[in-house]
């Protein structure tokens, strides 16, 4: 494979059947600097070619459409050659040095050792990386005492005692404190040390030009390496935020006393979360969102309905809002800001940073052996998790991948398989299922009516309320709906959208949805015509594709 070849990805639209795919196929095969052409299934209304850099868009376009179909070219990017296996006998202190002990690091670290290779893997700090110690296992455990607070009128959840004057916050955090130790010890340190081919070194990692890495004043001389340090909470850089200390989504869940009142500046996962949580526990919250929805990349129903859902517990939602400066007075933080174009002031004892994440990147000596990263430091990787240096990976929120643990976890895996043994296993994002753990939660995969327009599909779609799951009468929650996205033409799912209590529970089973129809044209009727458990919340999905076709209050329980 030469390396000027460019992997180039076209949406195929008015495929039909099986036929159609191999119409396609041939077609792109043969225009002039083509090497390879693949169409997965006809309803995946795809097709990847593999060709040198002069092979225009337009000549791919117009081969698909003198087949008799329509085409868009979607991304192109260049193709390293391939990485060979990596020899054994090398001499080298160890095959794979793995820089991190996040989900990324530790998938990296274990697939390395199970294939036999001799890993280091580094940490600076806290063994665990961000989801065990600082971000999805805290905060989970504090929603889900939130919630049992919130429902239960303040009774007494798993040992944490009430007072008149309100939560033991004391006790609540050292339950937090706990379970993270807990799950830290036995799936991260304990993990480790039953691999024999794994080696814990504590210290910061510097890349040198040579090829070294430098770890506590010792030099290391890796055959390959995996970046996966991570990110941490960005600050916003507003006028007076040096004299003002302000809380991340790390420090707000370590407080020794729960706040009277919070600002949360931020409008998306960790915003809303924390900020329920907070608000659940009786703090005084006020969410300030710079667009002009919470959620704004989301389906704007989604957004409207939680926005509603949030004021009705208490919590204040402002959209529109660009803060300027802040400052301390005697017994708050103030905030000085613009909402929607008018000037306007917020208060309260403290205020939550809920602004995205930075890629921890800086003082690794990634510019000295040429590494390409983003603007804000974020480290630029292809489908094989390779950087721009041959033998360095990186996964992780340290990249551009979504910021998503079960993300870095399987880009781990890969990353160490493909520097290790030149597998060239590409990661495929096409399907994300994502979730965001506020009550009702929000749960989505695929692509928006909006995403799906844009992409050029004969989009159909539909709502079904929760009023209509029986799952959901029978808990005595009917807030929120579910969202289906179709392909009118090829009545492929192509996304799901809900707002439910436990959507979580239910996204995958669209996923699966989703993949399946890529891969083999399952579809919307497929879907409809599959058994689902009675009284579970995923039979919502069931419902909610019989509704293309049906009016689902004229049937009956169960009733296909």
């Amino acid at each position: 494979m030469a390396e000027e070849n460019q992997r180039i990805e076209l949406e195929v639209m008015r495929m039909t059947c099986d036929d159609c795919a191999q119409h396609v196929r041939r077609a792109l095969q043969q225009v002039v600097g083509v090497q390879e052409a693949s169409v997965p299934h006809w309803a995946a209304g795809c097709a990847t070619v593999l060709a040198v850099p002069t092979v225009s868009d337009g000549a791919l376009t117009e081969a698909v459409r003198q087949a008799g179909y329509r085409a868009r070219v979607l991304s192109r990017r260049t193709v390293q050659p391939a990485v060979p296996p990596l020899a054994r006998a090398a001499r080298r202190d160890y095959d794979l040095l793995v820089i991190g002990t996040g989900g990324g690091g530790m998938g990296a670290a274990i697939r390395g050792a199970e294939l036999g290779y001799r890993v280091a893997i580094v940490e600076a700090g806290t063994i665990g990386g961000t989801c065990v110690n600082r971000g999805c296992v805290p905060s989970k455990t504090l929603m889900r005492a939130a919630a049992v607070y919130h429902h239960a009128g303040h009774h007494a959840f798993q040992g944490v005692r009430t007072c008149q004057e309100g939560l033991d916050w004391a006790t609540l955090i050292a339950h937090k404190d706990e379970l993270v130790e807990h799950l830290r010890q036995e799936k991260y340190v304990e993990v480790l040390a039953a691999y024999d081919h794994i080696t814990l070194l504590q210290g910061w990692a510097r890349l040198r030009a040579d090829g070294s890495v430098v770890v506590a004043d010792h030099v290391y001389h890796p055959a390959r390496i995996v970046i996966a340090t991570g990110a941490r909470p960005y600050i916003v850089p507003l006028d007076g935020i040096a004299e003002v200390e302000v809380l991340t989504s790390t420090t707000a869940m370590e407080l020794a006393q729960q706040p009277r009142s919070l600002l949360v500046i931020g409008g998306r996962a960790v915003a809303l979360e924390l900020g329920q949580i907070f608000a659940r526990f009786g703090t005084q919250v006020t969410l300030l969102q710079r667009s002009a929805r919470i959620l704004p990349e989301h389906e704007p129903a989604i957004s409207e309905e939680l926005t509603e859902y949030l004021r009705e517990e208490g919590l204040q939602v402002h959209t529109g809002v660009r803060p300027l400066a802040i400052r301390q007075d005697s017994t708050d933080k103030v905030l000085l800001a613009e909402v929607n174009g008018q000037p306007q002031t917020f208060r309260a004892e403290q205020i939550l940073m809920a602004t995205g994440r930075a890629p921890n990147t800086h003082d690794m000596g990634l510019e000295e052996v040429g590494i390409a990263m983003q603007p804000n430091g974020a480290i630029v990787v292809d489908d094989t998790l390779r950087t721009s240096h041959p033998h360095i990976y990186a996964v992780g929120d340290v990249t551009t991948l979504p910021q998503l643990v079960y993300v870095a976890a399987m880009a781990g895996g890969m990353a160490a398989e493909n520097a290790l043994t030149g597998a060239e296993r590409r990661l495929d994002l096409t399907v994300l299922p994502d979730v965001i753990f506020t009550d009702p939660q929000v749960a989505t995969v695929g692509l928006t009516e909006a995403q799906a327009q844009q992409a050029g599909y004969a989009v159909q779609t539909t709502i079904l309320p929760l009023a209509y799951v029986p799952r959901a009468i029978a808990a005595r929650d009917t807030r929120g709906f579910i969202k289906l996205v179709m392909d009118e033409g090829s009545k492929r799912l192509l996304g799901a959208h809900i707002l439910a209590a436990e959507a979580g529970e239910v996204i995958q089973t669209a996923a699966l949805a989703i993949e399946c129809g890529r891969r083999y044209g399952f579809g919307v009727d497929d879907l409809r015509q599959m058994l689902f458990p009675y009284l579970v919340q995923v039979e919502g999905l069931k419902l909610a594709a019989q509704t293309f076709a049906k009016d689902v209050s004229k049937l009956s329980c169960c009733a296909g």
